[in-house]
């Protein structure tokens, strides 16, 4: 089999799914060097540099580069292709010697690269998936997507609320109904609160140096905040990139601004984690009894903290949904409001048409 100098593969990659994957790994097992070019357009939805970014993840020892094209789309048209070359040869300006395609174009691309044509799986043989398949039904192709490609589609629901107000039970019982849908549902992650590892350790480490001591005598300081944050969201990241298109997650980097102020008071010392979240569930105070399991001291400012949730999620603009009552209505509730969420799918927009 023939082996070439520079190859070069060239598409949307939008977004990228395996099919894409086999062509880059086929070409740059045929080339000594491979660049991959993204070319995007301004009316799509994922952003240029998130696509690079996922292409570099995906394939390490592969050059990738973006590049804007909004030059409409005509192969037939020589003045299209010279409009549409000069975007690739901006971004690609090194002798070609192999174009890789698995589209009908990629002849005519080759030549104008001057470069030998090379055609891998034109059928959708290997991998039988397109990125309009994807674009219409993610989740229908979710097995054909790489982690950093999901973590970026995957619904993520965030139940938060005051201190034993059933937030740990309900995001569990939250993956675990929809995991029993089957499929690819059976892989939902449960994301749990990591502000609570972390109580655990310091009244451990406390309990070490004086036996006997209690979660009253444990001191928070305020540096150690946007660490849980960093920590939480790093856990919810991880669940995304490896679950199904819904993540749950007991409390997230948001609600740990608010626990901030119940230990502290005052500002939140850092910027707060990057939104990435689509739904949040608050679990109400009223109808759940208290129970002291050892790190909770505040059954007296659940009210508080209550308001104080519905009044950051709101200010913030968040998408909100509160649970009251008893356990099973509160979770039809939220399971109502995460079938909203999915039903509404992802709105990714359609690339330039392409004139035929």
């Amino acid at each position: 089999m023939r082996r070439y100098g520079h190859g070069l593969v060239l598409g949307k990659f939008y977004p990228p799914h395996a099919g894409h994957h086999h062509l880059v790994r086929t070409a740059a097992d045929r080339c000594e060097r491979l660049t991959v070019l993204v070319c995007a357009a301004t009316v799509e939805s994922i952003r240029l540099a998130d696509r690079v970014a996922w292409m570099r993840e995906v394939h390490p020892g592969v050059r990738v580069v973006g590049a804007m094209d909004d030059i409409p789309v005509d192969v037939s048209d020589s003045g299209v292709w010279d409009a549409h070359m000069a975007v690739f040869r901006t971004a690609v300006p090194e002798r070609v010697d192999a174009v890789f395609s698995s589209e009908a174009y990629g002849e005519e691309l080759g030549r104008r690269f001057g470069a030998e044509s090379v055609c891998v799986d034109p059928d959708r043989g290997v991998f039988p998936v397109s990125g309009t398949a994807v674009r219409k039904d993610p989740v229908g192709c979710w097995d054909f997507l790489e982690p950093p490609v999901r973590a970026a589609l995957a619904h993520r629901v965030v139940v938060l609320g005051a201190e034993s107000t059933g937030t740990t039970t309900m995001a569990w019982a939250l993956a675990e109904h929809y995991r029993r849908r089957g499929g690819v549902w059976t892989r939902t992650r449960y994301v749990a609160e990591y502000g609570r590892e972390f109580s655990e350790h310091k009244l451990a480490a406390l309990r070490r140096l004086r036996p006997g001591a209690g979660w009253d005598e444990v001191e928070f300081t305020s540096d150690e905040f946007p660490l849980i944050a960093r920590r939480q969201a790093e856990r919810e990241e991880a669940a995304a990139r490896a679950g199904s298109p819904v993540v749950f997650c007991d409390t997230d980097a948001f609600a740990t601004t608010v626990w901030h102020e119940r230990y502290l008071g005052g500002r939140y010392p850092a910027a707060p984690e990057p939104c990435r979240q689509h739904l949040w569930l608050l679990t109400d105070h009223e109808g759940v009894a208290f129970e002291d399991d050892g790190l909770r001291d505040g059954e007296h400012l659940r009210p508080w903290m209550t308001g104080r949730f519905r009044e950051e999620l709101a200010r913030t603009g968040r998408r909100t949904v509160e649970l009251t009552g008893p356990h099973e209505q509160r979770l039809a509730t939220a399971v109502a409001a995460v079938d909203a969420l999915i039903g509404e799918g992802w709105d990714l927009a359609d690339p330039l048409p392409e004139k035929r």
